[in-house]
């Protein structure tokens, strides 16, 4: 047995040229944007590759490391982490690769590791605790599509989600925590979530369902009231209503917290 660890993915480095490159391929997935490929085609290339990178990648220089990108750095620890857990466990080495969605290391090259090392039953874990089409089922998409080219396929078993985890509702609490203790309790908890476009709900994607369970859950482990926490949404892309509230806008124009979607969530979880 062998574990496939898939996160989203970074650049290779904080410059236009990388960023454009990463950039193309993420925004590229018709799981990211819905959207006909003629019309999305000539908006992506036309205009947001010709702005975008420049400005992305000034962001990405103000928090590369000298190791690399942080996400990067941090699942690769990750990585460490998990593979010296489950030898601890089982008693022997059991194959952990990092792939990234997008960009470096890729997901062919994290297979083609397992496959020279004989394993033929793979766990695929991706590293978003709430389910999404535009994240956990493009990694199913990208997964099943390079083990096309295999003749001899292995056994798979992909992990959804693990949004209401005990443990990992625990580990984020403890997170929260550990930052009381050393900075102080704040009047409010911000838990802030990538957001999706909100038709991406009405169609079926529970994520936002999942992020509001997530947040209640750790809300209830550190037992505050309703008025001590707050969930919002960061990163819109183009003029479609996202999931609110949104992060950058939530104290200038706040939005109703028992909103129409927060009521379906509910009923559903």
């Amino acid at each position: 047995m062998g574990v496939l660890m898939v996160n989203l993915g970074t650049p290779d480095a904080p410059d236009r040229a990388s960023v454009r490159r990463y950039l193309k391929e993420f925004l590229w997935d018709p799981r990211v944007v819905e959207m006909a490929r003629p019309i999305w085609w000539f908006a992506l290339n036309g205009i947001i590759l010709n702005t975008r990178p420049r400005r992305s990648a000034e962001a990405y220089r103000k928090i590369w490391t000298d190791q690399g990108s942080p996400l990067l750095v941090i699942s690769k620890k990750q990585r460490t982490a998990l593979a010296e857990m489950l030898e601890r466990r089982f008693g022997s080495e059991v194959p952990v690769v990092l792939g990234m969605r997008y960009g470096n290391p890729s997901l062919r090259s994290a297979l083609e590791q397992l496959r020279d090392k004989g394993v033929r039953r793979i766990l695929v874990l991706p590293m978003y605790p709430q389910y999404s089409a535009t994240t956990t089922a493009s990694i199913f998409d990208a997964v099943t599509t390079e083990l096309r080219t295999w003749r001899w396929l292995p056994e798979l078993r992909f992990i959804n989600h693990f949004h209401d985890e005990p443990a990992y509702i625990g580990a984020l609490a403890e997170s929260v925590r550990r930052h009381q203790s050393e900075f102080g309790d704040a009047e409010r908890l911000l838990m802030s979530f990538h957001g999706i476009p909100e038709e991406y709900f009405h169609k079926g994607d529970p994520y936002h369902c999942e992020c509001q369970k997530s947040g209640r859950l750790l809300a209830e482990n550190l037992g505050l009231d309703a008025d001590q926490w707050q969930l919002s949404f960061q990163s819109r892309l183009g003029p479609k209503q996202w999931l609110q509230p949104y992060t950058c806008l939530l104290y200038t124009s706040p939005s109703p917290r028992d909103s129409t979607l927060d009521l379906v969530c509910r009923l559903l979880l």
